[in-house]
């Protein structure tokens, strides 16, 4: 069987769950025609194999193009087989309930790092490499430092881009192992206890005490105090606070107790959990040990997730690209980017070359996002891809500006989604 979708350009591949939706197919390239003849097109829903009946579909013809109309039940992927009487083709679309079909995916790095703390390039060099593999937006998250995000921003603030550079910091608090990442926040919460440590150590005290009653005097109890205080400040900022790979392990085993991460999971101070990233293929199982911390101590998946890399250089050929977070936003501003996460409309993605793609999230969303890494990301990232190099070349030259893809993107957009 052929897919269709190598020599044929087919939209919308996203439609309205439990509607009508008029499909088109035409060629990919201008010598390709259709030969005359009567084409009969089949439908199936993946999600109701083995209990259906075959459906055919009304098909019309314009020169070289064929529209076909069909009404999609229910949420999920849809397979239509046209027999031509020589051979049998066949493509996918996918159908989303209303609160979806109005949200993109946009893929995204929130935990990175540059030659500012213990990475190899510069924070607009990172950004161009993170919008040449097909990402929408980035933050870059140096150790205990705030003002390289900034750079990254302050660099292409210039330029119409349809990609996204928001601040962040790695947070490394006084007396805490824990690593926190502030994604968005509008100040740095590194510069909060490096200005004030009594501060902050008075603050964190007045925390832990109301713990004493029910958490014995062990040092993770100060601990889970300084992460709230993290948390809260990250909160004020209007940031996101994530809970970074819980289980590292470094030499002397996993880089924070589990008792520490019983009681994070506990008291949940935090709005999303790294559930994978930031591991080498020999490191793989902490991944593994992630996952099912997860789905285990919050009962269920009720927490947001996102993947990242931990990536510490772009051009090493580890980590970099491995890992990310799909966002299904109402838009690519910041805000609603955090909203959106915060109301659990995002999946990690572990995408190591040569495994495997897995998803984790809701099985919702990660069926979703299984058909877009199939059927949409490809071609989203050729015009990622296009952009991300004239970025580079811009920061490589004295040029004043570059081509504006923004409009790209919004036609792929506009193509592919039946909004």
């Amino acid at each position: 069987m052929i897919n269709l979708d190598n020599y044929f350009k087919i939209y919308p591949k996203i439609v309205k769950a439990d509607s009508k939706a008029t499909l088109t197919i035409e060629p990919r390239f201008s010598d390709w025609h259709l030969p005359e003849g009567k084409y009969k097109f089949y439908y199936y829903s993946v999600n109701r194999c083995g209990n259906q009946d075959c459906r055919e579909l009304n098909v019309g013809r314009e020169q070289n193009k064929f529209y076909t109309e069909g009404f999609f039940e229910g949420e999920g992927e849809h397979i239509i087989y046209i027999d031509t009487g020589d051979a049998t083709l066949s493509f996918s679309v996918y159908s989303v309930n209303e609160d979806l079909l109005f949200r993109t995916p946009y893929k995204g790095d929130m935990h990175i790092h540059t030659y500012y703390s213990d990475g190899i390039e510069s924070p607009a060099y990172v950004a161009c490499c993170c919008r040449k593999i097909g990402l929408d937006f980035v933050a870059i998250t140096d150790h205990g430092q705030y003002l390289p995000s900034i750079e990254a921003i302050e660099t292409f603030k210039d330029l119409e881009l349809s990609f996204k550079i928001f601040p962040g910091e790695e947070v490394h608090a006084p007396g805490n192992p824990l690593h926190i990442v502030n994604f968005g926040g509008k100040f740095s919460i590194n510069e909060l206890f490096k200005k004030d440590r009594e501060g902050y150590e008075r603050d964190v005290l007045a925390i832990e005490e109301k713990f004493k009653s029910d958490i014995p005097n062990i040092p993770e109890r100060y601990q889970l105090a300084s992460s709230i205080w993290c948390f809260d400040k990250i909160k004020e900022a209007g940031g996101l606070g994530i809970l970074c790979h819980p289980f590292w392990r470094v030499k002397e085993g996993y880089y924070i107790s589990e008792r520490l991460l019983d009681l994070l999971y506990e008291k949940r101070p935090f709005q999303a959990v790294e559930i994978v990233g930031g591991y080498h293929m020999s490191e793989l199982t902490s991944n593994n040990l992630q996952i099912v911390s997860y789905y285990e101590k919050s009962r269920g998946g009720n927490i947001p997730v996102v993947g990242v890399t931990d990536a510490h250089g772009c051009e090493t050929g580890s980590l970099f690209g491995w890992y990310y977070t799909v966002v299904f936003s109402t838009s690519l501003e910041l805000e609603d980017i955090i909203e959106s996460i915060k109301a659990g409309y995002s999946v990690g993605v572990e995408a190591i070359p040569g495994r495997e793609v897995r998803v984790y999230g809701s099985l919702r969303l990660t069926l979703f996002t299984l058909f877009l890494i199939t059927e949409l990301f490809p071609v989203h990232k050729k015009i990622c891809e296009k952009e991300g190099i004239a970025m580079m070349e811009y920061i490589a030259s004295e040029q004043q500006n570059i081509v504006n893809y923004k409009e790209n993107v919004e036609e792929f957009y506009k193509l592919y989604w039946q909004r």
